[in-house]
């Protein structure tokens, strides 16, 4: 076979799970890891005669999210029954949107690793009810959880607009980073709360004419790498299907994959299904949605600055690295405590590095984030503001921050009580000066001499006056004072 080019093509469906208290069609409290099938009645169980109400909190928050991905929203939407059969589908169809969805077109704006960012437009957001989940690992045997059939199920759809794994990668990290800034979601992919389904294909070009490979959904990934992997595996595995049959893509031939985590794999599943095959229709049991002006503005209200802005803004206005902005953005609350204590006047790279070396470090350990370590902005900014001052130094600075953290308190009291802050009393350091060029004449004659040894000698005598300090004379001062003392 002739040698070809090829891109990569994919699409990205994501299921978000939306916060709210309670299903999207029914009272029964959204709760995860409880006991099976403790949180079900007979809305979403599926009996016979009973009535959906929609949750309009849950509504709200898909409109949120489509404003956030640029979307345009509808002032008329309705709910369509997509009826297949399958055992956690207890009414044998659900509660969708079909032909009229809440939001879409749109975009959503990804970071790329050359520090620019792409565009992937947003084909449709829509809401519907999820299914339950099926267990496989008690026995022999299959069991059904209804607890999470009727959640509010948010999917969101892009058109095929990424070209790599690390693209794909990138928006279900943005994506993740941007539902949980709006507080719609929780995103804990391991509790399933974001589920990405990739659609990938390629488009090859063999004697100038265009070739794609059938479309393979990779279904229910829950993990940022597995979303990777599956995507790079798929590329690799249609690329060696077309060297050796030259199949290409014809209409109904679309299939679905799963991902094997064990044996990093896909796994074929099943042909896909169209749309007619779910034969939708529109849903008796509910009415439609008219958003109006005045409620779209309420909503619209409650955006907030988003992580991809932010991360730019701390770039550009603060002079940091993009890996540092990234870091800091990598939730709301961090991101704000850094924005605020800044703007109250703290240096913004002394506090960014107390955020992400000290304070990521221990929000590690207790599994939080560093916005929730307790520390507010303005304590924060008065402790970058003693270091910055020379009344602490950079090491107190981290011992106090630290403290605060463990125990609380203002930055100053912290100081006193740890006995850090640093003498900057001239008269009394020139006195452990002068003690310390008496003490070691050798040393004095080689700075003096400007031999090869003058520096080294020169940082021992800073030594010692810091340990004749313990370690509190201001650095600063004692090298005004050596260098004064010693003609340099």
């Amino acid at each position: 076979m002739a040698e070809f080019d090829y891109k990569l093509v994919v699409g990205l469906e994501i299921h978000v799970h939306l916060a709210a208290r309670t299903k999207m069609f029914c009272g029964c409290e959204m709760a995860y890891g409880e006991q099976a099938n403790t949180r079900v009645c007979p809305v979403c169980i599926g009996m016979p005669g009973v009535l959906p109400v929609m949750n309009r909190t849950a509504y709200e928050y898909a409109v949120l999210t489509a404003l956030a991905l640029n979307c345009q929203v509808a002032s008329f939407t309705k709910w369509d029954r997509k009826s297949y059969y399958y055992p956690d589908l207890p009414k044998n169809y659900q509660i969708s949107q079909y032909d009229l969805p809440l939001g879409g077109p749109g975009y959503i704006e990804i970071p790329l690793e050359s520090g620019r960012t792409k565009k992937v437009r947003i084909t449709r957001a829509h809401l519907e009810e999820d299914a339950g989940k099926n267990i496989h690992t008690l026995g022999n045997f299959s069991a059904v959880d209804l607890n999470r059939a009727g959640a509010p199920l948010l999917e969101i759809v892009t058109e095929p607009d990424m070209n790599s794994p690390q693209e794909v990668g990138a928006l279900a990290r943005e994506l993740q980073r941007i539902v949980r800034y709006l507080g719609v979601s929780e995103a804990d992919m391991q509790k399933g709360h974001m589920r990405f389904e990739p659609n990938i294909n390629l488009h090859i070009t063999r004697d100038g004419q265009l070739h794609k490979t059938p479309i393979s959904e990779v279904k229910n990934l829950n993990s940022f790498r597995a979303i990777e992997r599956s995507v790079a595996f798929e590329a690799q595995r249609q690329l060696n299907d077309f060297r050796e049959t030259g199949r290409t893509l014809k209409m109904g031939n679309k299939r679905t994959y799963g991902w094997d985590d064990v044996n990093q794999r896909t796994v074929l599943q099943r042909e896909k299904e169209e749309a007619h095959d779910y034969r939708y229709f529109p849903e008796p049991d509910l009415v439609p949605v008219e958003m109006s002006a005045d409620w779209l503005a309420e909503i619209r209200a409650r955006l907030c600055e988003l992580p991809l802005t932010m991360q730019s803004r701390f770039a550009v206005e603060y002079g940091l690295s993009d890996y540092d902005a990234g870091v800091l953005t990598a939730d709301r609350a961090t991101a704000e405590l850094f924005d605020r204590a800044v703007k109250a006047g703290a240096d913004a790279k002394r506090v960014c590095n107390l955020l992400t070396q000290t304070g990521l470090k221990i929000a590690n350990e207790k599994g939080c984030t560093v916005g929730q370590l307790g520390v507010d902005a303005e304590s924060l900014a008065r402790l970058a503001a003693m270091a910055d001052g020379g009344e602490i130094s950079a090491t107190a600075a981290t011992a106090i921050f630290v403290e605060m953290i463990a125990a609380g308190g203002r930055p100053e009291d912290v100081a006193q009580r740890l006995n850090l802050i640093q003498k900057s009393d001239a008269g009394e350091i020139e006195a452990m000066v002068d003690e310390a060029i008496a003490a070691n004449p050798e040393a004095v004659a080689e700075v003096t001499s400007g031999g090869k040894k003058s520096k080294k000698s020169l940082g021992f005598l800073m030594g010692q006056v810091m340990q004749k300090s313990k370690g509190q004379a201001n650095p600063k001062v004692v090298a005004d004072i050596l260098n004064q003392k010693l003609g340099l």
